[in-house]
């Protein structure tokens, strides 16, 4: 079992405790049958049915106010999830992340419509941001929503590795709507999964199966009112929803380390090597220590992140980048220790470390992948410095 005791520090509230108490529980009860990973599709949609009718979907896409609604309590959700499947994380954090815009920017009409189905497990979002040649850089979005009529737009492009792509309800899709140049040109609009002019091009498979995909949009009717926010500020909603999710990428990582530290230590004292457990051996018990000190690290700067904008911090950026950064680069280096530990075992399939080695890789891209999130955390210090001294800062 995980280890609970940081939910001592001081980050942390009653409310915290024992969420993470009833949902820690949960998933170890509950998980289990409902993942086939020969069919993820499934898997994902009787997960989020079954965090639905667990009550923890409203931690994801909140309704209305309640103690559910901070960025710790997403942390400790998918730090909690993510130790006992990665798959379960997936599902979890996507119906935060799909239905995020509109939590964030939607009118109150919007709210209503999209986000009820989303809490209560029946429906699923899906963020549709990265297009083939503009991930990490937004500002080169080629697809395009141009007016139709009075109260439609005409969304026309391509959008790839689509999380939820293809079982998704609806998606929330940003487009070029060319208010102004670059990024803040941008809008974002809710398009229902059936649209007519939108088709899933392609499914896509990678080593860590999840549901992702191509989707292609062409001569795509949108309702105006399915636009997020005003005309321009795609570019806004989406950064205000990834600075929220981008500390929970983290806590999946860190929930994915810890389950790789357990796995570890355990091996460790069941192994015996040159006649003694694996454990007694110095180079073991080195290699352990530093899995250790990496994952509370890890922590430290995850639940630092997620306080802060908890506290109020209308940004959060260099805070979460650090801990996104630091979280997925350490926990792909605890993975890899554990699996070393395990021997020729840890790459067999259907052990969990090799599960985790392959589960965790992805993580270190989506969201930002680490190289965008030096270069963030370095202009950021770079603006506070500029602001404290007053002068331009060479670029």
């Amino acid at each position: 079992m995980a280890d609970k005791t940081f939910l001592d520090w001081p980050f942390f509230e009653e409310k915290h405790r024992r969420f993470a108490a009833e949902i820690g529980a949960w998933a170890e009860a509950t998980l289990t049958p409902l993942i086939d990973h020969h069919d993820v599709d499934a898997s994902c949609r009787n997960i989020v049915a079954a965090l639905g009718e667990g009550g923890f979907l409203d931690a994801a896409a909140p309704t209305e106010e309640g103690d559910r609604h901070d960025v710790r309590t997403l942390c400790i959700a998918r730090e909690t999830l993510g130790y006992q499947s990665g798959l379960a994380d997936f599902a979890f954090a996507m119906q935060g992340l799909g239905s995020g815009p509109v939590v964030v920017a939607g009118s109150a009409e919007q709210k209503a419509k999209w986000l009820p189905g989303v809490a209560a497990g029946t429906a699923i979002p899906a963020f549709a941001l990265s297009e083939p040649d503009a991930g990490s850089d937004v500002a080169a979005m080629s697809t395009t929503a141009t007016p139709d009529g009075n109260d439609h737009v005409r969304l026309d492009g391509c959008k790839t590795w689509i999380s939820n792509g293809g079982i998704a309800d609806w998606y929330v899709v940003f487009a070029r709507s060319g208010e102004a140049p670059g990024a803040r040109g941008l809008s974002a609009y809710i398009v229902e999964a059936g649209t007519p002019g939108f088709e899933i091009a392609e499914r896509i498979d990678v080593i860590a199966p999840h549901p992702l995909a191509t989707l292609n949009f062409e001569g795509c009717r949108v309702p105006v009112a399915n636009r997020i926010g005003n005309g321009g500020e795609g570019f806004k909603v989406a950064m205000s929803t990834l600075d929220i999710f981008r500390s929970t990428v983290g806590a999946a990582a860190l929930g994915l380390a810890r389950r790789a530290l357990d796995e570890g230590v355990n091996r460790a004292r069941e192994r015996s090597m040159f006649g003694a457990p694996l454990a007694d051996l110095q180079l073991t018990q080195a290699g352990l220590a530093d899995m250790a000190t990496g994952v509370d690290a890890a922590a430290l700067l995850i639940y630092r992140s997620a306080w802060t904008k908890d506290n109020g911090a209308p940004r959060v950026t260099r805070e979460a980048s650090m801990a996104k950064m630091f979280a997925t680069e350490t926990a792909q280096q605890v993975i890899d220790r554990a699996v070393q530990i395990f021997g020729g075992l840890g790459v067999k399939s259907g052990v969990k470390v090799e599960e985790l080695y392959r589960e965790i890789r992805a993580l270190r891209i989506y969201e930002g992948a680490t190289e965008v999130q030096k270069i963030v955390i370095a202009r950021e210090l770079l603006k506070a410095a500029e602001v404290q001294n007053g002068t331009a800062v060479a670029r």
